[in-house]
């Protein structure tokens, strides 16, 4: 991948780094709480994925690794030696493999709603088999209304995260989606401190629960009420979490 794709942001001079890694679709701003209070005390360094924020979208599909081999090589092009790590949901499929799989040294690491976690459904299995039954039958409608067909399938079956996306992107989110993180989590070592909302929707308390029990070392913290934007709804309980557990 061509570092040109992934634009970043520096903040702060300390001695102690912080990297954040936003949720998918989420750009640098979404942080700017975290930041503002965090930027004395660590140098940090938060990044637009391609296709997002400042960052351009490649001409090729990419993978999860793609995107975690991106931010293993800039912690080592800029010498930076056991960053503190802070991610939210697609963050943690990075997070999972620059640590479990690269063996990347982190200081310690802070998950909030995170994913990583493919669920083989009977509901979802047989959701997918239904969608792709009604699209092999589209052949049987006239040309002229078969596209008004299509879109309307892809409506109703498809997340809002991929009808919001652009056609160069579709592969790429489900290249992502449909990778099993969870054989990487037994080698991660470092200190972790996992944070769920229990109405977590998006990625579910059990996948939480499932993170915790797998990865050494590790902590879980359930907020009541919160969803998958936890740290959205209630920053100044996360801020504080955050502090104790990075200090």
């Amino acid at each position: 991948m061509n570092n040109s794709n992934f634009k970043y942001k520096k903040y702060g001079n300390s001695n102690k780094v912080l990297i954040i890694l936003p949720g998918w679709g989420n750009t640098r701003k979404t942080f700017d709480f975290y930041i503002n209070n965090l930027k004395d005390k660590f140098t940090i360094y938060i990044f637009d994925y391609p296709g997002f924020g400042e960052s351009l979208f490649p001409n090729n599909d990419l993978t999860i690794y793609d995107y975690a081999l991106y931010i293993k090589r800039f912690i080592e092009d800029n010498s930076i030696n056991k960053p503190y790590i802070l991610c939210h949901s697609f963050g943690c499929r990075i997070s999972i493999l620059l640590i479990g799989k690269y063996r990347v040294l982190v200081d310690k690491l802070i998950i909030i709603g995170g994913a990583g976690i493919r669920r083989h459904s009977i509901k979802r299995y047989l959701r997918t088999k239904k969608y792709k039954l009604l699209k092999k039958l589209s052949v049987f409608i006239p040309k002229k209304k078969r596209y008004i067909y299509l879109n309307k399938l892809r409506n109703k079956y498809s997340s809002n995260d991929y009808k919001d996306l652009s056609s160069n992107m579709k592969n790429t989110f489900n290249n992502i989606i449909n990778a099993d993180l969870r054989k990487y989590l037994k080698y991660i070592y470092t200190p972790s401190l996992l944070i769920w909302g229990e109405k977590d929707t998006s990625t579910p308390l059990k996948d939480g629960k499932l993170m915790n029990r797998k990865i050494n070392n590790s902590g879980l913290i359930t907020i009541k009420k919160g969803t998958h934007f936890v740290y959205l709804e209630y920053p100044f309980y996360i801020l504080k979490i955050i502090l104790f557990f990075f200090n």
